[in-house]
């Protein structure tokens, strides 16, 4: 082959080496496309849901904390900073058989059981009809 035709023959390749530029972007944009739908997103969706729960939380519901403590909510102390709505940095007093204990609110792994008062306020008594 002559020096020519060598020459011609680089230029292809390298413009054929080029086109697939585009198709490499393409491919890492699906990978970390399908890295957040199926590992980002569904995490800050179960952390939502978990604050939303600790809002929540009321006296008499039962709890496990990030200790694996298992005890009963007797007193919730709120405290919000420079008029803010950040109340994951409270106080919940809890009883675990004779033991009294005092956690942060944000230290509460779950909630394993809603207190028994509130389900008898919303129950209705059945009519005599």
């Amino acid at each position: 082959m002559t020096t020519p035709g060598l020459a011609a023959d680089l230029l292809l390749a390298q413009a054929a080496g080029g086109s697939q530029l585009p198709q490499l972007v393409i491919q890492f944009a699906l990978i970390i496309g399908i890295i957040y739908f199926i590992m980002v997103r569904p995490q800050q969706k179960q952390r939502r849901q978990h604050e939303d729960a600790l809002k929540g939380l009321k006296r008499g519901d039962e709890i496990v904390t990030a200790g694996g403590i298992i005890g009963e909510v007797i007193h919730i102390r709120e405290t919000t900073k420079d008029g803010g709505t950040n109340r994951l940095d409270d106080r919940v007093t809890i009883k675990s058989a004779e033991s009294r204990l005092v956690v942060e609110r944000g230290r509460i792994a779950k909630i394993i059981g809603k207190s028994s008062t509130a389900d008898a306020a919303g129950a209705t008594p059945p009519s005599d009809a």
